[in-house]
């Protein structure tokens, strides 16, 4: 059976996200007045570091092979921060809903989704709003119809975002790819137990 992309690298991984944030991709230059300024070149994308914790010989094997099938960023795999698979004020198993993309405010970066009925997004949660991940800026409870009032997100809303996109609050995930040569595997001389990690960046277009 063929592998098909994206690969599913964090299903029953034994660790954690370590760093899932924004790379900005700028320029910045000092001016005299001492204030440093800089100027984008692009959309920030997601960047993260995965590490595991220390696993027994066979499970570190099975894991290195897992990363090697990535081809040092030739495939894709699902990423998402593993700290915040559900919204703060929603911990546990219990089902939560998918929402709609209802209102783009005119500043492009904020936003009012609805059908999410009981639920309230907190400051560092993530979405997934039709392929696109996004990380919630300000407090957000959805009213008794589930609308929530507008708020902002980061980063700013991809092009081709729309309202009637799907948003997702549970496991918001993008595309990323292994970066060429981030894996590294430490292992014990004398046991053969280890840990893993390597680095992620998204993969757009």
């Amino acid at each position: 059976m063929a592998l098909n992309e994206p690969l599913d690298l964090l299903t029953g991984f034994p660790g954690w996200s370590t760093d899932f944030s924004l790379l900005w991709r700028q320029e910045q230059s000092r001016h005299a007045s001492g204030r440093t300024r800089v100027k984008d070149f692009g959309s920030p994308i997601w960047q993260a570091t995965f590490v595991s914790k220390t696993m027994k010989p066979n499970a570190l094997d099975m894991w290195r092979a897992k990363l090697t099938a990535a081809e040092n960023g030739l495939l894709t795999f699902t990423a998402y921060p593993t700290s915040r698979c559900r919204p703060i004020q929603h911990p546990g198993a219990a089902p939560l809903p998918t929402g709609l993309l209802d209102t783009i405010n005119a500043n492009n970066k904020a936003i009012r989704v609805s059908d999410l009925v009981g639920v309230s997004l907190s400051v560092g949660d993530f979405i997934k709003v039709g392929p696109n991940l996004y990380q919630v800026m300000e407090p957000a409870v959805a009213d008794e119809d589930g609308l929530t009032p507008l708020f902002e997100v980061r980063p700013h809303l991809w092009p081709g975002q729309a309202v009637g996109d799907v948003v997702v609050i549970v496991k918001p995930s993008c595309l990323m790819t292994v970066v060429p040569g981030s894996v590294s595997v430490s292992a014990d001389p004398r046991t053969g137990r280890g840990s893993i990690s390597w680095q992620g960046i998204e993969a757009r277009g």
